[in-house]
């Protein structure tokens, strides 16, 4: 099953595709790992980027996603911009599930990785998303 695990920040979707096959993980190449979104507003802009990511999880034969979680209220609160990438990707044709931080957490600490994050070959900035997917593909692996 390969996943797309989305870190939603002001007007950026940073993404990680990770794959489980035959008991192994791998960390997908893609050809983007940002999409940034500039003006908010315009209608024309969420459209392309919803076509734009769309068409990044067919070419890649994704089959989930999952969202790190933001807060609707609160001091540590996403922005409205984050909500709107997030329905814009709710829109697409896959499952697109949430998880929190307390849940990433959890099931990183129950599953840690065997090597060391760096090894990876990601940017620092896709840490996060690399986070989410892994978390949530034990979740499913080893749910309860």
């Amino acid at each position: 099953m390969k996943v797309c695990g989305v870190e939603l920040k002001g007007g950026e979707a940073i993404i990680c595709l990770v794959d489980h096959e035959r008991s192994a993980f791998t960390v997908s190449d893609c050809r983007q790992r940002v999409f940034a979104i500039k003006a908010s507003e315009t209608t024309e802009s969420i459209r392309d980027f919803h076509f734009a990511f769309k068409k990044l999880m067919q070419d890649y034969s994704v089959d989930e996603v999952v969202i790190i979680e933001r807060h609707q209220k609160g001091k540590l609160m996403g922005t409205a911009i984050s909500f709107k990438l997030e329905t814009a990707i709710q829109l697409c044709d896959l499952p697109v599930n949430l998880m929190t931080y307390e849940t990433i957490k959890e099931q990183l600490k129950r599953n840690p990785l065997l090597i060391d994050i760096d090894d990876l070959g990601l940017k620092k900035f896709q840490y996060p998303a690399f986070n989410v997917a892994y978390a949530y593909q034990n979740q499913s692996i080893y749910s309860d």
